[in-house]
C-alpha cells in the first residue's frame, strides 16, 4: 500500500476579503451600538469571509468521527480497556453516543470511520470500515505507524472532507474515539511545542494523580525514543500519532483546501489541528475553535494556534461533542446578522460617532 501525500502541500485559498468587508459594513448598520453583540459579531464576519458571502449560514453541518486503537495503551495509560473503542463504535451506530444525540438535535449528517481497532466491531450501519491495522504500534518502542499507514490515515481524512464539500456542507466537525488517545495527543503536542509532558498529560478517561504521572513518564520515554526524528511534523505524526489523529489532520487540511470552514473540538482535535497547521500553515485560517477542554494541556495548544474558543463548559468527552454544542451559537450569530434591521430599515436614529 503506497499512498501519495503530496496533496498536503497544496496551499488553501485565502478567505474572501470582499465578503468580510460586506459583512462588517452590515454589522455597522444594524440597530445596536457598535460591538454590542461582542464575539457574535466577530463570528458572523469571519464566517462570511470563509463562506464567501455577506450572509453566512450554518444550516448544513457534516460530522465525521474517526475511531482507532493505540498501541501505547499497553503501558497502562487509560482507565478503560481497549475493547471500549469497538464498543463505542457500536454505540455510535445505534445512536446512543453523545455525538449521535447532538447530530440528531442539530440535523447534522454523522458518519463514523473505523480506522483500526483491536476488537473488530463488525459491519455496522453508518460506519465506514477503513481498518489500517489493529490499532497503532506502541510508540514507546517503535513508530506508531508505517509510512503507508500514515498516508492512508491522512487520505481517510481527505476523503471525509471531500465528501462533506460535495454534499454542500457549510461547516465540518471532526470527532475522535480511541482508548489511549489523550496520551497520543499529549505526546504529539509535546513534540510539536517542545514542552515537558508534565504540562500536557491529563486524566483522560479518569486517571488519578498517580495515573497521570505514569502517563507523563510514558510520554517522556517515547520522546526520548524518537528524539532524533522530531524536527519534521510529518514524521512526528507518524511516530507519535494515531490513525484517527492523522485522519483529523488530513481532514482539516483538505477542508481548508476546499474552502470549507472547520469547527475544531477539544484537546485531541486541537492537537490534530496543530499538526495540520504544521503540515500546511495556510490551513489555520479555516479553523474555528469551539471550546476549552478540561484537559490541562488544551489551553497551551490553543495558545499555539492563536485560537479564541467560543465556550468553556468543562467538557472533556471528545467525539466532536464540544464542537456540536457550539453550533447553535454559530447559528444564532448568523441569524442575528441576517435578520436584524438596519437603522435605515427600522427608522431608528443613530448615535454620534
Amino acid at each position: 500500500m503506497n499512498v501519495a501525500v503530496e496533496w498536503l502541500d497544496m496551499p488553501p485559498p485565502a478567505p474572501d476579503g470582499a465578503a468580510r468587508e460586506a459583512a462588517a459594513q452590515r454589522q455597522a448598520r444594524l440597530t445596536k451600538p457598535p460591538g454590542a453583540l461582542g464575539r457574535l459579531e466577530e463570528v458572523a464576519i469571519r464566517l462570511a469571509a470563509l463562506q464567501g458571502t455577506a450572509y453566512p449560514a450554518v444550516d448544513r453541518v457534516h460530522i465525521t468521527v474517526f475511531a482507532a486503537d493505540h498501541g501505547v495503551a499497553a503501558e497502562g495509560v487509560s482507565a478503560f480497556p481497549q475493547a471500549v473503542t469497538a464498543e463505542m463504535i457500536r454505540n455510535f451506530s445505534r445512536g446512543g453516543a453523545a455525538i449521535a444525540v447532538a447530530a440528531r438535535a442539530l440535523g447534522a449528517r454523522l458518519e463514523v470511520v473505523n480506522l483500526g481497532t483491536v476488537t473488530d466491531p463488525g459491519p455496522l450501519p453508518g460506519v465506514v470500515d477503513l481498518a489500517l491495522g489493529r490499532g497503532t504500534a506502541n510508540f514507546t518502542r517503535v513508530p506508531a505507524m508505517e509510512p503507508e499507514q500514515l498516508g492512508a490515515a491522512l487520505e481517510a481524512g481527505r476523503r471525509a472532507a471531500r465528501a462533506a464539500h460535495r454534499a454542500g456542507a457549510q461547516l465540518f466537525i471532526g470527532g475522535e474515539m480511541g482508548i489511549g488517545n489523550t496520551t497520543t495527543a499529549a505526546a504529539l503536542a509535546c513534540a510539536l511545542l517542545e514542552v515537558d509532558p508534565g504540562t500536557m498529560a491529563g486524566p483522560g478517561t479518569g486517571l488519578d494523580a498517580a495515573g497521570v504521572a505514569r502517563k507523563a513518564g510514558v510520554i517522556r520515554r517515547a520522546l526520548e525514543q524518537h528524539r532524533r526524528h522530531l524536527d519534521d511534523p510529518r514524521e512526528v505524526l507518524r511516530r507519535l500519532g494515531g490513525f484517527e489523529l492523522a485522519a483529523l489532520a488530513g481532514a482539516y487540511v483538505a477542508c481548508a483546501q476546499a474552502g470549507l470552514p472547520v469547527l475544531v473540538d477539544g484537546f485531541i482535535a486541537s492537537v490534530a489541528a496543530l499538526a495540520a497547521v504544521r503540515l500546511n500553515p495556510g490551513a489555520g485560517r479555516w479553523l474555528l475553535h469551539s471550546h476549552v477542554s478540561a484537559e490541562p494541556g488544551h489551553r497551551r495548544v490553543l495558545e499555539a494556534l492563536d485560537a479564541a474558543p467560543l465556550l468553556d463548559l468543562g467538557m472533556r468527552l471528545g467525539e466532536g461533542s464540544g464542537a456540536a454544542v457550539a453550533v447553535p451559537l454559530l447559528r444564532m450569530a448568523c441569524a442575528l446578522h441576517a435578520g436584524m434591521a438596519t437603522f435605515e430599515e427600522a427608522g431608528v436614529s443613530e448615535g454620534d460617532t
